[in-house]
């Protein structure tokens, strides 16, 4: 059994440029992620995929239609979600992302939830695609604790691994991250 994914995170959002951290909190694309959006469909243009998965979260459900609407199914899913960051979902990425890193990978952001938790979630959507998806091409349109997660779960990286070479912090972009499932 195998199932390959390629990773793609959601547009830039009005969040993003703000820096604010959105977490579970619905907020639009802005003009650079709708541009980036639309953008995926010609970057994949020699990729086949049997179906795109992305998060519920609008950021990330637009992302997928600008880019693939009308070529694949769809489908949204609650499992691939950014981490709610509870009382903080919204708040400065000052006070967010430090801890992301430092207390929050078992610990739960007040109200919310932690990385652990995330992946979790990210552990019960590979085992739904072991069941339904073996040897397809599957894309998914997240955000940035699933991609994470998804460095823990596959390649066997620890936390503080996948949070230190995160491509947020290299600097080191590019459309899509590809994963093998067996």
């Amino acid at each position: 059994m195998s199932l390959q994914i390629t990773y793609f995170v959601h547009g830039t959002t009005t969040d993003n440029e703000q820096h604010i951290s959105s977490g579970w909190k619905d907020v639009e694309l802005s003009e650079l992620g709708v541009s980036q959006s639309v953008a995926l469909k010609e970057q994949t243009k020699d990729q086949k995929f049997d179906v795109v998965f992305c998060s519920d979260l609008k950021r990330a459900h637009d992302s997928a239609k600008l880019a693939w609407d009308g070529m694949y199914p769809i489908i949204p899913d609650a499992r691939l979600r950014e981490c709610s960051y509870g009382s903080l979902n919204g708040a400065s990425s000052d006070t967010v992302e430090p801890m992301q890193e430092e207390e929050c990978i078992e610990k739960p952001f007040p109200d919310g939830e932690s990385y652990e938790d995330v992946k979790n979630r990210v552990s019960d959507f590979l085992e739904f695609l072991k069941k339904n998806y073996d040897g397809k091409h599957v894309a998914i349109v997240g955000h940035k604790a699933p991609q994470l997660s998804l460095d823990v779960l596959i390649k066997g990286k620890t936390w503080k691994e996948a949070l230190a070479e995160d491509w947020r912090k290299t600097k080191a972009w590019k459309p899509g991250w590809e994963y093998t499932l067996n």
